[in-house]
C-alpha cells in the first residue's frame, strides 16, 4: 500500500498583473496578503512544490520519472495534471520545443530504459484518445468516434475500438502525437487563446519477457497513461457561449465527478462507500489509477494572480484530499504454458515433501497407536463380557441357593409349629388320663399353669411305667409322642410339597426322662420340653433376621452388577465406534484417489503433445501420487488385517477380573457353607448365640471385600473410559489432518483449472492479435498502394495544372499586351 504522491506548481504571472502573492518555501504553498503577511488558513504542504521558476525537467525528474521506470519493470503507472482553465496544464504535459513536457520526456526515457535491460524483450503499442463531450473519440483514427468503455476480467477496464500502433522507437511515437493533436479540440475564450476543450489521454501498454528462457518465464504488461485534463471554468470570466458554454459544462461536471472520487476515497471513515466510479467516462478510465493497481502522482497547477485565488484554493483542497488516497500497486504478469506447469512443479515437489516428511510420519504412527488401542478395547470388551456373564451365572446359583435355605427354614418353622400343637395335645391328655389308685388332682391355686399332679400309686404301676420308658431311644418323650401322628401325607401338606431331606435334619437330642419312684420326676418332664421349645424359637428368629439382612446385601449387589452391565454394554458401543474409523478412514483414501484419477485424465485429455515436457512432468506427477496412495491404502488394509488377528494380545485387566472371579466363589462357597451351619444351629444345643454373631461378622467382612471388588472395577472402568476418549480426540485430530489435505488438494485443483483457463484466454488473444496484424499489415498495404496511385494523379494533374496556369499567364499577358497597345 502507497499513497498517491501529489506536486503542485505555480504558473509565472503574467506582466500585467504584478507580483505573486503565493509564496513557496521548500515543500509547502502559502497565500500571502498584499503586505506580505501570511495568512494561517491558507497553508498547505505535499510532496513537491514548484515555484515560478520550476521547469518541465525539473517536474518530470522529482515527480513523474519513478512513476515511468516503474512502468518498465511492470507496474501500471498514471500522471495527470489537474488546475482551472490557463494555469499550465497542457504546459507541463506537452510542453514546447525548448522545454518538453511529461509526455514526451516519458517517451523518450522509456526507450532509454530499454535500452538499458538487456535480458528482456520489449513490445510496445500506443494509443491516443480523447473524451470530448462525454464521448470517447480515438485521435490516431479519425473515423473511430463514440467509443465505448469494457471491463474484462484479465484486462480490466479498456475502449472497446480503440486503435493501438506497434512501434519501436520514440521518434514514432512522437509524429503519432504530433499527429493526433491535430485532431484534438481547442477553443478560445477570454482566460486562453488556445484551451483545451477535452480530456486527452496518452497510453502506453508495455509487454515484455526474458530472453534466455523465454518458455518458462512470466510476461509483464504494465499500461501508462499520461492525462491531460481540460481546466475547470467560470462562465463569468471566460465568457464562454454556444458551443464553447456546452464544452464547459460537460468539463466541469467530469472534473465534480474526479472530485467526488477524490472525496469517497480520501474519507477514512467510510472505507465501505460507494465510489461513483462510472458516473463519469472520466473517472471509469482512470479507476485502477485511484485507489487501484496503479502508481499514481497528480500535478496540480495554479494561476498566481489574485483575480484566481478562488479557483487555486479549490484545487489545493483538491490536491490534500487526494494525499490521503492509497494504492495497491503490483508487478502485472502474465503466466505462459511453461512457467505455469514449472509453478505448479514447484507446488507438487512442495506436497511431495510434506508427505514424505516428518508430518507423514508423525500421522502413520499416530495410525498405528490408534490402531493398537482399538485391538486392545475390544480385547478387554470380550473378556468383561465374559467375566460378566460368569458373574451372573454364578449369582444365579447363589439366588438358587439362598431360596433353598429359605425353604428349609420355613419347613423348620412348620415342624416346629406342629411339634408345640401336638405337645399341648399330649399334656391335655396325660392331665385327663386316670391312674390305677384313682384321677390325677390339680392345683387350679398353683402358681405353674397345666402342671399335671400325680397321687402316689401303687409301686407295680410305677414299675411298669418305668419299664416302658426304659425301652425308648435317648430322644425326648415329646418326639415319640409324635411318631405315629407325623405321617407322610401330614407332613406333605404341612409344607406345601416341599420334601425335606431327613437324612440331614438333626434333632435337638432331649434329656432322657429317669424313672423316678415319686410324681415329682413325671411333672418335671413338661416342663423341660416347654424351655427347649422357646429356646429353639428364639435361635429361629434370629437365623430369620440374619436370611432377611443377607437378602438386602444380595439385593444391593445385583443392583450393582446391573450397573456393571450397563456400563459395559456402553463401553462396547463406544469401541465399535471406534472400530469404524480404519474403515472411514480408507474409504476417504479411496474416495481421493478415485476424484485424483479424474484430474489427471482432464489433464491428459488438455495435452495434446505426447511426448511433451508438460506430459512427461505430468506422468512423474501421477506416478508419485499414485505411489503415495498406495502407500495409505496399504497401511490402511494392514491395521485392519491386525484387528481381526489381534485377539491374542492380553491386557493387565485379565488379572483383577480373574482375582474378582476368585473373591466370588469364595464368598459363594462362605454363604453355602454358612447354611449349612445355619442347619446345624436349628438342630444343635451346644452352640450359643456368640457363634452366629461370629458367622454375621464374617459375612459383613466377605460383603464389604465384594463392595471394595466392585469399587476397583469400577475404577478400572473410569481409566478405560479416559483412555478411549483419548483415543477418540486423536481419531478427531487424524480427520482434520486428512481434511486439511483434502483442501490441499482441492486448492492444486483450482489453481490448475484456473491456470488452464489463462492460457486458454491468452491463446485466445494471441490469436486474435495475430489476425489483427495480419489484416493491418494488409491495410497498411493496401494503403501504400492507394497513396502511390494517389501521388502519381496527383502529380500528373499537378503537371497539368502547371501547364494550365502557365497557358493562362501567358493568355493574360497577351491580352495585357493588347490591351496596352489598342488606343
Amino acid at each position: 500500500m502507497e499513497k498517491i504522491c501529489v506536486a503542485v506548481r505555480v504558473r509565472p504571472p503574467a506582466p500585467e498583473n504584478g507580483a505573486s502573492l503565493w509564496k513557496v518555501e521548500d515543500n509547502r504553498i502559502s497565500l500571502h496578503k498584499s503586505l506580505d503577511t501570511p495568512i494561517t488558513t491558507a497553508s498547505h504542504a505535499f510532496d513537491h512544490v514548484f515555484d515560478e521558476s520550476s521547469t518541465n525537467a525539473s517536474v518530470y525528474e522529482l515527480l513523474t520519472k519513478d512513476i515511468i521506470h516503474a512502468a518498465v519493470e511492470g507496474f501500471n503507472g498514471t500522471a495527470f495534471a489537474y488546475g482551472q482553465t490557463s494555469s499550465g496544464k497542457t504546459f507541463t504535459m506537452t510542453g514546447s520545443e525548448t522545454d518538453p513536457g511529461i509526455i514526451r520526456r516519458s517517451v523518450r526515457d522509456v526507450f532509454e530504459r530499454i535500452h538499458m535491460i538487456s535480458d528482456r524483450e520489449f513490445l510496445i503499442r500506443v494509443s491516443y484518445m480523447e473524451i470530448y463531450n462525454e464521448e470517447i473519440n480515438d485521435l490516431l483514427a479519425v473515423e473511430n468516434q463514440r467509443l465505448q468503455i469494457h471491463e474484462h476480467l484479465e484486462r480490466g477496464v479498456f475502449v472497446a475500438g480503440l486503435k493501438e500502433e506497434i512501434v519501436s522507437d520514440a521518434e514514432q511515437i512522437l509524429k503519432l502525437i504530433d499527429s493526433g493533436e491535430v485532431n484534438r479540440h481547442f477553443g478560445e475564450t477570454n482566460m486562453n487563446v488556445h484551451s483545451s476543450r477535452s480530456h486527452t489521454i496518452f497510453r502506453m501498454v508495455i509487454e515484455s519477457r526474458g530472453k534466455d528462457n523465454s518458455s518458462s518465464d512470466a510476461i509483464r504488461v504494465s499500461v501508462l497513461n499520461l492525462v491531460d485534463l481540460a481546466g475547470s471554468e467560470r462562465i463569468a470570466k471566460t465568457g464562454a457561449g454556444g458551443v464553447r458554454l456546452q464544452e464547459g459544462k460537460y468539463i466541469n461536471k467530469s472534473l465534480m465527478i474526479l472530485g467526488n472520487v477524490i472525496n469517497k476515497l480520501s474519507d477514512s471513515t467510510k472505507l465501505r462507500a460507494h465510489i461513483p466510479y462510472r458516473d463519469s467516462k472520466l473517472t471509469r478510465i482512470l479507476q485502477p489509477a485511484l485507489g487501484g493497481n496503479a502508481k499514481t502522482c497528480i500535478i496540480c497547477t495554479i494561476a498566481p494572480e489574485e483575480h484566481h485565488i478562488e479557483e487555486s484554493k479549490g484545487t489545493l483542497q483538491f490536491a490534500s484530499r487526494a494525499k490521503r488516497i492509497t494504492n495497491c500497486a503490483q508487478v502485472n504478469e502474465i503466466l505462459t504454458d511453461a512457467a505455469l506447469l514449472k509453478r505448479q512443479k514447484l507446488e507438487i515437489e512442495e506436497l511431495r515433501m510434506k508427505l514424505q516428511g516428518s508430518h507423514a510420519e508423525v500421522l502413520e504412527q499416530e495410525i498405528l497407536n490408534l490402531s493398537n488401542q482399538m485391538l486392545k478395547y475390544e480385547l478387554e470388551c470380550e473378556r468383561l463380557k465374559t467375566q460378566l456373564e460368569e458373574e451372573k451365572r454364578k449369582q444365579k446359583e447363589q439366588e438358587n441357593c439362598i431360596k433353598e435355605q429359605q425353604m428349609k427354614i420355613e419347613n423348620l418353622n412348620n415342624f416346629v409349629t406342629n411339634s408345640d400343637f401336638k405337645r399341648n395335645q399330649s399334656e391335655d391328655f396325660i392331665i385327663s388320663r386316670k391312674t390305677p389308685d384313682g384321677l390325677c388332682n390339680v392345683n387350679d391355686t398353683s402358681d405353674v399353669p397345666g402342671t399335671p399332679c400325680f397321687k402316689s400309686a401303687s409301686r407295680s404301676f410305677v414299675v411298669a411305667r418305668s419299664n416302658n420308658y426304659s425301652g425308648l431311644s435317648d430322644f425326648s418323650p415329646m418326639v415319640h409322642s409324635l411318631g405315629d401322628v407325623a405321617d407322610e401325607d401330614t407332613w406333605m401338606k404341612l409344607n406345601k410339597g416341599f420334601v425335606a431331606d431327613l437324612d440331614q435334619i438333626q434333632f435337638t437330642p432331649a434329656v432322657k426322662c429317669q424313672p423316678t419312684p415319686s410324681s415329682i420326676a413325671t411333672t418335671e418332664c413338661p416342663r423341660e420340653n416347654h424351655s427347649e421349645v422357646e429356646d429353639l424359637k428364639s435361635r429361629i428368629q434370629l437365623l430369620t433376621n440374619e436370611n432377611d439382612s443377607l437378602q438386602v446385601k444380595f439385593n444391593e449387589q445385583v443392583l450393582l452388577s446391573n450397573n456393571l452391565m450397563q456400563e459395559m454394554s456402553e463401553l462396547k458401543q463406544e469401541t465399535l465406534t471406534v472400530k469404524e474409523i480404519p474403515n472411514r478412514l480408507s474409504e476417504s483414501v479411496a474416495n481421493c484417489k478415485d476424484v485424483y484419477k479424474d484430474v489427471i485424465v482432464t489433464m491428459k485429455s488438455l495435452i495434446t503433445d505426447k511426448e511433451s515436457p508438460t506430459a512427461n512432468l505430468l506422468l512423474g506427477t501421477t506416478e508419485i501420487t499414485t505411489s503415495l496412495l498406495a502407500t495409505l491404502e496399504t497401511q490402511f488394509s494392514m491395521i485392519m488385517d491386525g484387528q481381526k488377528t489381534g485377539s491374542s494380545i492380553d491386557h493387565p485387566l485379565s488379572d483383577h477380573w480373574e482375582t474378582l472371579r476368585v473373591n466370588l466363589k469364595n464368598t459363594t462357597t462362605l454363604l453355602l457353607s454358612d447354611a449349612q451351619a445355619k442347619d446345624e444351629f436349628l438342630n444343635s444345643h451346644n452352640k450359643g448365640q456368640e457363634t452366629a454373631a461370629l458367622e454375621e461378622k464374617k459375612l459383613k467382612s466377605e460383603l464389604i471385600i465384594i463392595k471394595e471388588r466392585y469399587n476397583e472395577l469400577e475404577k478400572e472402568l473410569c481409566l478405560d473410559k479416559q483412555l478411549l476418549e483419548a483415543s477418540r480426540e486423536s481419531h478427531e485430530k487424524l480427520i482434520k489432518e486428512v481434511q486439511f489435505l483434502k483442501e490441499e488438494r482441492d486448492s492444486l485443483d483450482r489453481k490448475i483449472s484456473q491456470s488452464t483457463q489463462r492460457l486458454r484466454v491468452i491463446s485466445s488473444d494471441k490469436e486474435n492479435a495475430l489476425k489483427d496484424l495480419n489484416v493491418e499489415v494488409k491495410r497498411r498495404k493496401d494503403m501504400e498502394e492507394e497513396i502511390k496511385h494517389i501521388s502519381i494523379a496527383f502529380a500528373t494533374r499537378h503537371k497539368s495544372f502547371v501547364s494550365f496556369h502557365s497557358e493562362i499567364k501567358s493568355k493574360m499577358q497577351k491580352l495585357t499586351t493588347q490591351n496596352s497597345k489598342a488606343p
